[in-house]
């Protein structure tokens, strides 16, 4: 099993509905902080089910919505059909997407799931898709030296504030018996130093540097904002 097909198939990532709402919900609300202006397009790359679409579109003016999964866009179809204003991308019409079509692009929580070469081909289809001046915001990139540990805490800590402790400690037990462990085991996570990141995004026509917050709960990961130059 590769990285596509787990979040292709049924997962439990999310302990419950719960933490699967309040996760969407913090995620949206720090994306939209980032957005420049409400007339803006927006493209949420790996957006997910994007529960919280609704927070994005109340910042900007088109909401582009693209995942890699073919179960998620047939949701993400469904969902928004009636939007005018929502246009659910599969990974092959965002790239027939015509050049500087987008005035921002948000990446959250793909690129540990994707390798170095991977990485970089979705940079270069950011810049080519981006207006010049346009923003690029990735987050939830994994340092090098962050280990499981440290995710765990996070996510018992935002279960905590959240208030579905008991069913996080559950799922950690649930997690350790899962694929997903397994392929982290196997196939391993994406991780890029502060440093080698900024050299990526340069190498790649943008200019930026990490953000003093990630966007969403485990402030251990990192955001980067950056310009298309």
């Amino acid at each position: 099993m590769s990285w596509r097909e787990f979040w292709n198939g049924e997962h439990s990532i999310y302990v419950n509905a719960r933490h699967r709402r309040l996760h969407y919900d913090r995620v949206a609300r720090d994306i939209a902080a980032l957005i420049p202006s409400s007339k803006d397009c927006l493209l949420d790359y790996g957006c997910g089910e994007a529960l919280a679409a609704d927070t994005l579109l109340r910042g900007c003016a088109k909401l582009y919505l693209c995942d890699v999964a073919p179960n998620t866009q047939a949701k993400l179809a469904a969902t928004f059909s009636g939007n005018p204003r929502v246009v659910v991308l599969s990974e092959e019409s965002f790239k027939a997407l015509p050049a500087a079509t987008l005035d921002m692009i948000v990446c959250m929580s793909v690129l540990q799931y994707v390798s170095i070469e991977g990485c970089e081909e979705l940079l270069t289809l950011w810049h080519d898709r981006l207006k010049p001046g346009g923003r690029l915001v990735i987050g939830d990139v994994i340092p090098p030296d962050l280990g499981t540990v440290a995710d765990v805490k996070a996510l018992l800590s935002f279960a905590l504030e959240g208030g579905f402790l008991i069913a996080a400690l559950r799922g950690l037990v649930k997690t350790f018996f899962s694929s997903y462990r397994e392929l982290r085991e196997k196939i391993g996570l994406s991780t890029y130093a502060e440093a080698d990141m900024r050299m990526l995004l340069a190498a790649h026509g943008f200019e930026g540097d990490r953000a003093g917050h990630n966007i969403g709960h485990n402030q251990a990961r990192m955001t980067f904002v950056a310009t298309r130059t």
